[in-house]
């Protein structure tokens, strides 16, 4: 084993790094566009529907998946999906749909009818309303389950390397098995750097796109 150094790490090892880190985003964004593609829906859905056990249930479902533990479920899935990405991606999806379905019914819920009211009244449909009136104002709260879900589904992707997913926990794993400090260090800071960095960017995607919609809200309001 060579001893690399803490800082020289990044230098000798960075093209492992590199590829580590690239697999590691892969596997988030996959996640994370599948949690909001099917929760963000859904939970306007649920806002909507009359029928109380379609709500129920669905929480319900979501909920169950929070509950298990992640390398459980990695291992339930192995034998329908096999290793590689594809399980790893498929239970941080279910991970994810929770968080982003909550926060998307909240979100909408918290919408002020007197709203809904005057924007029936200035004569928009539907499909107006939802799109320039209710998505605008209940974005804050979806944009905070996808901020919240993000960061969970960088840190919970370093156990994928156990279904031979990769990621930046594979490095951590390979360090672990030969006490490489330096490497174990190198990539989970490259991993905590991530969550932050990710974090950062959504904070600032949500200001701007709140900033863009703020003047057609006041139009309503």
């Amino acid at each position: 084993m060579k001893d690399y150094g803490y800082l020289s790490v990044f230098v000798e090892r960075s093209q492992d790094l590199i590829v580590s880190l690239g697999e590691h985003i892969l596997i988030t964004l996959v996640a994370v566009f599948l949690g909001c593609l099917v929760s963000i829906p859904l939970g306007m859905y649920l806002t909507r529907t009359k029928v109380k056990w379609i709500h129920s249930t669905t929480f319900m479902i979501t909920n169950v998946f929070q509950t298990i533990p992640s390398l459980a479920l990695l291992a339930m899935l192995l034998p329908l999906l096999g290793v590689g990405m594809l399980p790893a991606i498929v239970a941080l999806f279910l991970y994810s749909l929770l968080p982003i379905l909550r926060n998307t019914y909240a979100g909408f819920k918290s919408i002020n009818e007197g709203i809904i009211q005057s924007a029936i009244g200035m004569g928009y449909s539907p499909m107006q309303r939802l799109f320039q009136i209710e998505f605008p104002l209940a974005f804050p709260y979806i944009m905070s389950g996808i901020r919240l879900t993000t960061v969970y589904i960088i840190n919970w992707a370093t156990l994928a390397t156990l279904i031979g997913a990769g990621g930046l926990g594979e490095l951590i794993v390979s360090g672990l098995g030969v006490y490489d400090k330096p490497l174990i260090l190198a990539a989970a800071v490259l991993s905590m750097a991530l969550a932050l960095i990710a974090d950062f960017l959504l904070s600032l995607l949500e200001k701007s796109l709140i900033k863009k919609s703020h003047s057609e809200q006041q139009q309503i309001i």
